[in-house]
């Protein structure tokens, strides 16, 4: 049952830092096709750097109670995590797709959404213009999570701004009372 373990449970599943290995990270998807999927030292400098965003932004998974960047290194979900991928058409633009432990994650769009935030609006941390996120296909509410995120993009590159926190949410898959 996910959830019930203890921190150091949770350790104790964590593949080492630094490393790049493709039978704990999530094969990329629909989002990331086509595109210039980071591997090796590359995916490992941009999650490291994600890591260090989604602790100052809070970015955490309160399933298994951490920072959600360590779900890439969590060996008891090896298809679980991010991926990334410069854009084919903007190497200015990296998209990052999630994948969640589960097709019913309750967390995805908030995980996504405050993914979203902690990319794109810490300042210039990375090298890219804009990180576009998106969650995998296979989360059974993908379509409305990521037409939330697409329009929080456009958002952001119309103004250069975050929309307020709070219109995120009442906007959000969960306005009208609907599972994540």
């Amino acid at each position: 049952m996910y959830g019930l373990g203890s921190q150091s449970d949770a350790d104790d599943a964590l593949a080492p830092e630094g490393e790049f290995d493709p039978d704990v990270n999530p094969d990329p998807g629909t989002f990331l096709a086509g595109h210039d999927v980071l591997a090796g030292d590359d995916h490992v400098d941009f999650h490291q750097l994600t890591r260090e965003l989604f602790d100052e932004r809070g970015v955490y998974d309160m399933t298994f109670g951490y920072n959600l960047a360590d779900l890439n290194r969590d060996t008891r979900h090896t298809d679980a995590g991010y991926r990334y991928a410069v854009d084919a058409d903007d190497p200015g633009v990296l998209r990052a797709e999630f994948t969640p432990t589960t097709p019913f994650c309750p967390q995805s769009h908030t995980l996504t959404v405050g993914s979203f935030r902690a990319w794109n609006g810490l300042g210039e941390r990375h090298d890219y213009d804009l990180v576009r996120v998106r969650v995998a296909d296979s989360h059974q509410r993908s379509e409305a999570i990521n037409e939330e995120l697409a329009d929080l993009e456009a958002t952001f590159r119309e103004t250069g701004e975050l929309p307020d926190e709070d219109a995120d949410d009442a906007g959000g898959p969960d306005a009208a009372g609907a599972p994540f």
